[in-house]
């Protein structure tokens, strides 16, 4: 299958406390790759290797995943060197990624977050943001997006818990929640 000409490049946000976001965002992952465009995504803080998205994502040709964390969680209040240093490695990766404008679509999961806590500088997202190629389109996902980043953005989703299983006690379920 020939990839459509590609169009102008937007800029999506998804956001909020609810789930869904980065399932979202890897279901655009998966239509653009169906239309044979290609797709990065790009994980920040996230290390964990058994995802069933990512064992999934493994046999769809036209996607590359990167991720950038590690295997445990980040402490929010004091995160360690490593976290700070892996985070602004996978901006200075989703920068080379978005120049080369190789890829029509480009997904930073969890951008957000890592903005939010401090890993990485908002001008430098903002700069990326307005230096890629025309072509290019933008996802990215994550709580906390901060203002500026929802004021450029052409779309903006936000997920919000309204229910959830957990308050029930149900943990989560392989398949389902990972």
């Amino acid at each position: 299958m020939s990839a459509p000409e590609p169009g102008p490049g937007l800029v999506q946000v998804y956001t909020g406390d609810g789930r869904g976001k980065t399932t979202s965002a890897l279901g655009q992952a998966l239509r653009a790759a169906g239309h044979g465009l290609p797709v990065y995504i790009i994980q920040f803080m996230k290390g964990w290797p058994h995802y069933g998205e990512l064992a999934a994502l493994q046999h769809q040709p036209g996607i590359t995943l990167r991720q950038f964390g590690r295997a445990g969680f980040v402490d929010r209040q004091h995160p360690e060197p490593i976290d700070v240093q892996m985070a602004q490695e996978a901006l200075a990766h989703a920068r080379q990624v978005v120049q080369t404008g190789a890829h029509s679509l480009v997904i930073l999961d969890e951008i957000n977050v890592a903005l939010d806590w401090g890993l990485i500088e908002l001008d430098d997202v903002l700069d990326l943001i307005a230096h890629r190629p025309r072509h290019v389109e933008l996802v990215l996902t994550g709580r906390g997006a901060p203002a500026e980043l929802i004021a450029i953005a052409d779309l903006v989703t936000e997920m919000r818990e309204i229910k959830h299983p957990y308050q029930q006690g149900i943990v989560s379920r392989r398949g389902i929640d990972y």
